[in-house]
């Protein structure tokens, strides 16, 4: 008889979310689930009409073929086949025999269905109860009929896992202490609600969220430069510290810059989905990385917002979840048609100093308005005769773009967009479509902006600059034009930096490869055959911005009756590696043109006042007019004294920093479904769209990114609320509900307590989705109060302690074990938000071979060394080696919950870090000048500055023991003092004490215990 044929006595009831469908997920959905590509026998098994059809007979087990199947000793019949690597249990079998024996009833996935508030149990020990998290937290316990809730935890040690856990840092020994003496009814309560308004909430649940957000401070891949994404960082930290309700908070993610009245906040919000990386190579296609980096985006959605695995669907159908091909780009499509932009931002301090120069320039508009009644009148003349001043031009047409690193691509407009890789040096050659013109007088180059440019452009260095080195010009007969002549260009003039001699604002030092002197400066540098000097679009940062034009004068009228071709070269080579150079770099958007006018010049207007123009005066908005009265006010002589003090405050507008943000396209991007999600194999349209087994988008509104993002934070919405609970959930215990906190889908592990997910999401929603609300329950609750303290045969009932009959005991994250170290020494600089910063590592990291080139790595001498780990300087591929050691994220892809390993890398790493070493030394002279006179005090001390509590007799003893074997070793010479304490900033008069002393601080800041939450 077949060992498969054995029947057990048959359950009550077999639960199908519980018992059932986990089975069929992992050994059956694979080939017969909702990928119809992949779907073997045309067979399906995750929904009821697919399997009734012809697999199972409900209640019948004889005429269940699927019976048959998983029950079969035929090598060639059983399921799963052994290909597969999958096999049933025995307990498995029967459980899905007496499934189908009690009528093979199927449900829809749990978490697919929007959640509702569960009833909270009543249980018998209701005594324990301090929030509606315990009740259901008991009554699994009591139904379980194995363990009971463990003990309150000490204070001090209960004190220790709230701070770690709600700020990520460890109580000064005066907090515990009066923490301890406080008996009050409200104690603990108070304590939490200090701890939820201090200013390193942000800090602490901002790094779970940036792990999710994939934030790093570099591009990635081969080059790996660093990009400028910290407001973005400072964004999630105070909106989380201003408690900003987490729906609002996921909507400004995704479609900040479209909601009504958007400002910078809501524009750097965007960052969470530019933390994409990005490819600099010289061979990467353009599109083929930006495709790259919506696939990244849609992973982030879906394992931050919904917790699914949507990036399964890239490719095909997915094959467990009810989540098509053509459902994953619908969703794509919202996302799909947005600008990667950079822009500008300003601290609150710069932001101030920008509003005060406005309004001292509109005070002395608002003067010379006053003392000039009939401005107007007297702006209407200027306008007559500036109407003319444009000029006529014929705009070329590229007919073969070069190919030099960098990779052009031609606009609707003719314009020539530069992209992806970005050489320090470039000189292209342009082939412009044949003209029928005879007597070309002069060439216009336009610099023109474009939102995929830093701060719009028109160039590519990070402040949106650029500088051209020379312009050269050849032409030829149209049927000969391989008999080209270089043309002779006599002047020039320019929009920007027209003068004769350069202004000394523009007097840049290079050091180039070759180590020569660059100078920019004025249109003349174009045409003076120095590659030493360029003509540089600079200007003060608020008006830099800008489109810019420059023409160029030939020294005679050229032409050729059978047409003529024109091949332009602008040469640049006053860009530094990385284009980090103040004032100079690349071309980023341009376009060229020709005249046959005499005497051709760079129209002097701005491009945006020359489009005011044209605009009928009656019809122009109040602000149009301001703007044009702007312009028109420099060319009135009368008032050069106020335009010289409105010149003198631009002159002073603050830089800012470049972010990276999404702005939307004008003309909307087509999405295509691609097959297996090959970016050059389209194949039908797709238009924004939703995945049917979630919920249904708003009737009537505009198929957008924001009616997307509202869509993700739909009270409908089954997953989102149930993700971000669970995750949270994940931080304090060490484990999710769902152990599976990026996956809620089909192959997700059972809830350990479904209903308390679904009524924490519940509440979360109630309360305004309100996440302090939701930390407040959890670190309220009897659960979260108990001792971690776990019996042997306690940990062999529950090794994981889902059932939650213990506090949480593990190491804490990477971040927050350099903290501890930090704030235990008195070293921790405690200031929140701004640029990252360099801490000790070695150099070797951020050199060949190491390091793809050479990377900037300038260590802190001051504070800085001591910020948070939060803020060190992230490359992606180069990870900073305490973190990468404890476990911490490079954010290459999205993450929402971390490996935690235990290596000996990680002991050698706290005894021998430079850091951790400065920690041991500063603790050691913290402990001689604070801790007592008595050595037992000043060890007591030492150990409570990591630990909180107060350290055993037996513990003291220990300590003293090596105290005391060290200052021997030390008095013997056997150690050098000098040595063991050179990385203390301060020394003590008695320096092999304080020698002494490190070392004991070493093993101190070394201990399980203060790395771990207890």
């Amino acid at each position: 008889m077949s060992l498969r044929a054995v029947v057990w006595a048959e359950p009550a009831e077999v639960d199908f979310q519980r018992d059932i469908r986990p089975i069929l997920s992992e050994n059956c959905f694979q080939c017969h689930g909702p990928d119809p590509e992949h779907r073997e026998a045309d067979l399906r098994l995750d929904n009821a009409a697919g399997a009734h059809a012809s697999a199972i007979v409900p209640g019948n087990l004889k005429e269940s073929e699927f019976v048959a199947r998983i029950t079969s000793d035929d090598p060639e019949m059983v399921m799963p086949p052994a290909a597969a690597g999958k096999s049933l249990t025995l307990e498995q079998i029967e459980l899905l025999k007496h499934w189908i024996s009690q009528g093979a009833k199927y449900e829809g996935h749990w978490a697919f269905a929007p959640p509702t508030r569960p009833q909270v149990p009543q249980v018998a020990n209701s005594s324990w109860v301090r929030n509606p998290i315990d009740a259901f937290v008991l009554n699994r316990l009591e139904r379980e009929n194995e363990l009971a809730p463990s003990p309150e935890a000490e204070k001090a040690i209960w004190l220790r896992r709230l701070s770690l856990d709600l700020i990520g840092l460890p109580p000064s020994i005066e907090e515990v202490d009066a923490f301890v003496a406080d008996t009050g009814a409200d104690a603990y309560d108070r304590q939490i609600e200090r701890m939820l308004a201090s200013r390193h909430f942000g800090e602490r649940w901002g790094r779970e969220w940036l792990d999710a957000a994939r934030y790093a401070d570099s591009d990635g891949y081969e080059k790996d430069t660093p990009r400028a994404s910290w407001f973005y960082r400072d964004w999630v930290i105070n909106a989380l510290n201003r408690d900003l309700p987490y729906d609002q908070f996921i909507v400004q993610q995704i479609a900040g810059d479209l909601l009504p009245n958007s400002d910078q906040d809501s524009l750097l919000a965007t960052g969470f989905l530019r933390n994409s990386m990005i490819n600099e190579e010289g061979g990467a296609d353009p599109e083929q990385f930006r495709m790259a980096a919506m696939f990244d985006r849609m992973d982030a959605v879906g394992k931050a917002v919904l917790g699914l695995t949507v990036q399964c669907a890239q490719c095909h159908t997915h094959k467990y979840d009810p989540l098509s091909q053509h459902e994953y780009f619908g969703m794509f499509a919202f996302l799909n048609n947005t600008h990667d932009a950079i822009i500008p931002a300003f601290t609150s301090a710069e932001a101030d100093k920008i509003h005060a120069i406005r309004e001292e320039i509109d005070a002395i508009e608002l003067a010379l308005k006053s003392a000039t009644p009939n401005w107007r009148q007297q702006m209407a003349q200027w306008e007559t005769g500036a109407q003319a001043s444009a000029g006529q031009w014929e705009v070329l047409e590229p007919v073969d773009l070069p190919f030099e690193g960098q990779k052009f691509r031609v606009l609707d407009d003719n314009s020539i967009l530069s992209e992806s890789y970005a050489p320090h040096s470039s000189s292209p050659q342009f082939i412009m479509k044949t003209t029928a013109a005879q007597e070309i007088t002069g060439i216009r180059l336009e610099l023109l902006t474009h939102p995929q440019l830093p701060r719009r452009g028109p160039g590519r260095s990070l402040r949106g600059t650029a500088a051209l080195t020379e312009f050269t010009v050849y032409a030829a007969p149209a049927n000969d034009p391989g008999k080209r002549t270089k043309l002779k260009l006599v002047s020039a003039t320019a929009d920007v930096n027209p003068a004769k001699a350069p202004q000394p604002d523009y007097i840049v030092n290079i050091k180039a490869k070759g180590g020569d002197k660059r100078v920019t400066g004025p249109i003349s540098f174009a045409l003076d055959g120095d590659k030493s000097t360029a003509w540089t679009t600079d200007s003060d940062p608020g008006r830099r911005n800008q489109s810019r034009k420059a023409v160029f004068v030939l020294d005679k009228p050229v032409g050729f009756a059978e047409g003529t071709v024109l091949t332009i070269q602008p040469t640049m080579n006053h860009g530094g590696w990385n284009n980090n150079d103040k004032h100079n770099c690349l071309m980023g958007r341009y376009r060229f043109s020709l005249t046959t006018q005499a005497n051709p010049i760079a129209d002097p207007l701005p491009q945006a006042v020359r489009e005011i123009l044209a605009i009928v005066a009656d019809h122009r908005t109040p602000a149009q007019e301001q703007a044009l009265f702007t312009y028109w006010r420099t060319t009135v002589e009368e008032w050069a004294d106020e335009n010289a003090q409105i010149e003198a405050l631009w002159q002073s507008f603050p830089e800012g920093s470049s972010q990276l943000v999404l702005e939307e396209r004008q003309e909307p991007r087509t999405t295509s479904l691609l097959h297996r999600g090959d970016f050059l194999s389209p194949t039908e349209v797709v238009k924004p769209s939703v995945p049917e087994f979630l919920h249904d988008l708003p009737a009537g509104d505009p198929r957008s990114r924001l009616t997307f993002a509202k869509w993700l934070v739909d009270r409908r919405s089954p997953t989102t609320a149930r993700a971000i609970v669970n995750r949270i959930w994940q931080s304090y215990f060490g484990i999710g509900l769902v152990e599976t906190s990026d996956d809620l889908g089909s192959q997700s592990t059972p809830p350990s307590h479904r209903d308390l997910l679904d009524w924490l999401a519940v509440e979360l929603m109630d309360h305004d989705w309100s996440l302090k609300h939701l930390h407040r329950l959890i670190v309220s609750s009897a659960a979260y109060r108990q001792s971690s303290v776990v019996t042997e045969a306690e940990y062999q009932q529950d090794p994981y302690n889902r059932l939650l009959a213990r506090g949480p005991r593990f190491r804490v994250q990477a971040e927050i074990v350099r903290d501890i170290g930090l704030t235990a020494s008195g070293l921790l600089n405690d200031e929140i938000g701004g640029p990252p910063v360099y801490p000790p590592a070695p150099a070797f990291l951020f050199e060949p071979p190491a390091s793809y080139g050479y990377k900037t790595w300038n260590v802190a001498s001051d504070v800085d060394r001591y910020r948070r780990g939060l803020y060190a300087f992230r490359f992606r591929s180069v990870p900073f080696p305490m973190l990468e050691t404890f476990d911490a994220e490079p954010g290459n892809v999205s993450c929402v919950r971390r490996n935690r390993s235990n290596t000996p890398l990680q002991a050698l790493t706290l005894l021998n870090e430079p850091l951790a070493q400065e920690c041991a030394a500063a603790l050691a002279l913290r402990t001689q000048k604070e801790g007592g006179e008595t050595d037992a005090a000043r060890l007591e001390y030492a150990m409570r500055c990591c630990i909180a509590r107060v350290p055993t007799a037996d513990e003291i003893a220990m300590l003293q023991t090596m105290l005391d074997k060290q200052r021997t070793r030390l008095a013997a010479g056997e150690l050098d003092a000098h040595e063991i304490v050179k990385s203390s900033a301060a020394k003590s008069d008695d320096i092999n004490e304080q020698a002494a002393w490190t070392l004991v601080a070493r093993v101190i800041l070394c201990l399980d215990e203060t790395i771990t939450k207890e």
